[in-house]
């Protein structure tokens, strides 16, 4: 689905159903040098179970044309253009790492359209080590291969995943590198991890948020630590953590416990 938001082409999967913007929706926002695909099994799942799904390509990545977002701020006012774009008054949002920082800034700028919101992979401050910074600008393949280091705790996908004989590490790989060239203009790694480190208003988001929160956390996780989101916790006025035996790309380290965890949020 193509939508046009901020004056640019906006690609949005739905899960391969077609939208309905009188059904509930759930938006899914990527993090760094992702894209929609990330979420392809939960997407599907929410599109095939009487829920209205809009996963877009942020701006300037992949199918999505636009200037990348400098700064959470500016990635949370592209979410709620989308929702008017899309013309839906109130949806659920799903956010994964630079993602859910997106998502927490959008449902406190807006909380009267946010139905729920998800934070997988969250952490506040999401400060990113120098080395990383340093190789997202001047080595993206080696700070790739440093992100897929840190991100994963298995070397396989159990079964539900990609498919046996996968290698997680190979896949997510690819995928960072296609997004990086997907943007010859502007380096979308080093911009989106610059935007995580300099984020400093994610205390402030949470006590304006006024919906349930989900903040589901890989037990393994070594770029957001479960302890590292604490401080978030201890703001949203209606929370829940969910534990995931997975790093910090559970989806799809751990696709059903985390397809399962938002199903049970939404739908509660």
């Amino acid at each position: 689905m193509l939508l046009t938001v901020h004056g640019a082409r906006t690609f949005c999967y739905t899960g391969g159903k077609a939208f309905d913007a009188a059904r509930p929706t759930v938006v899914f926002i990527h993090g760094v040098l992702n894209d929609h695909s990330v979420w392809i099994l939960q997407t599907r799942y929410f599109a095939h179970h009487g829920w209205n799904v809009l996963a877009p390509d942020l701006p300037g990545h992949c199918k999505s044309e636009g200037e990348p977002p400098r700064t959470v701020e500016e990635a949370a006012d592209f979410v709620l253009a989308l929702l008017a774009a899309a013309g839906v008054e109130k949806a659920a949002l799903v956010g994964h790492s630079f993602g859910a920082l997106v998502a927490l800034e959008a449902a406190a700028r807006a909380p009267e359209r946010i139905t729920h919101l998800a934070l997988v992979g969250v952490a506040f401050p999401m400060k990113v080590s120098p080395a990383l910074l340093e190789n997202s600008q001047n080595a993206p393949m080696k700070g790739i291969d440093m992100v897929n280091m840190y991100s994963h705790s298995m070397m396989a996908p159990p079964p539900s995943a990609l498919g046996p004989g996968t290698w997680l590490y190979g896949g997510s790989r690819a995928l960072m590198r296609r997004v990086l060239a997907s943007n010859t203009r502007v380096n979308v790694f080093h911009r989106g991890f610059v935007a995580c480190d300099s984020y400093a208003g994610g205390e402030a988001a949470m006590e304006k948020v006024t919906c349930p929160v989900l903040f589901l956390l890989g037990r393994n996780d070594a770029m957001t630590p479960p302890k590292a989101a604490a401080s978030l916790q201890q703001k949203a006025k209606n929370g829940r953590r969910v534990l995931v035996e997975a790093g910090h790309q559970m989806m799809t380290e751990a696709p059903d416990p985390v397809l399962f965890a938002l199903r049970d949020f939404l739908q509660g």
